[in-house]
């Protein structure tokens, strides 16, 4: 009788395997190659785990698979045109899977990420770049909100001056009325009925 079939899966795994990468690459321990990198005469190199940067750019991994042999124990591939501190938190992005690099350098990474063909990173560098244009678009939709509430609050006064002279205008024709409703035209007694012949007054004796 066959037996079900179980899954065993680690979550762990794969953020162990990154660290313990990182750590080999720290110490210098298997690398197999060397990247140097030179942007206007500042030139550093870096050693790496050809793996590591093939299973992560596609600019590696094609040249790692199209190299026509080794030229000692170590594979060394030029950058120009990259700044040394882009590309040292590139490297630490592809073997941590997070990088921190100050607001003004998103951009260089995301350029970085194109010219190595890095989409974890391109992808990565967009979401960010979203966050902050929706942090900056709130951020003027909340002043243009305190702006217009403060517009409105300048105006009010002014309107309320105007409704209380309006007031006062009315109740001034209140106490001075043209047609007072107690004039003796309007009392009930005085009235003449439209029915009824008017009586000559009374003559004198």
């Amino acid at each position: 009788m066959e037996s079900n079939a179980v899954l065993l899966e680690s979550k762990s795994s794969p953020i162990n395997l990154l660290n313990e990468m990182h750590q080999l690459r720290l110490l210098g321990h298997l690398c197999d190659v060397t990247v140097s990198v030179e942007y206007q005469g500042v030139r550093a190199e870096f050693v790496a785990h050809k793996a590591v940067l093939a299973a992560t750019s596609k600019f590696f991994k094609e040249v790692f698979l199209n190299e026509k042999g080794m030229d000692g124990p170590r594979t060394n591939v030029f950058l120009n045109e990259v700044q040394v501190a882009d590309f040292a938190s590139f490297l630490e992005f592809v073997y941590t899977a997070k990088v921190e690099v100050e607001e003004d350098r998103v951009q260089r990474m995301l350029e970085i990420a194109e010219k190595l063909k890095c989409l974890d990173l391109s992808e990565t560098c967009f979401q960010l770049k979203k966050q902050m244009l929706e942090s900056v678009l709130l951020e003027l939709q909340n002043f243009s909100e305190s702006q217009n509430s403060e517009e409105e609050s300048s105006t009010q006064p002014g309107i309320l001056l105007e409704s209380k002279t309006t007031a006062v205008a009315e109740a001034d024709q209140g106490d001075c009325p043209l047609d007072p409703p107690d004039s003796a035209a309007d009392r009930p007694g005085n009235r003449v009925s439209p029915d009824m012949p008017a009586t000559k007054p009374k003559e004198k004796t």
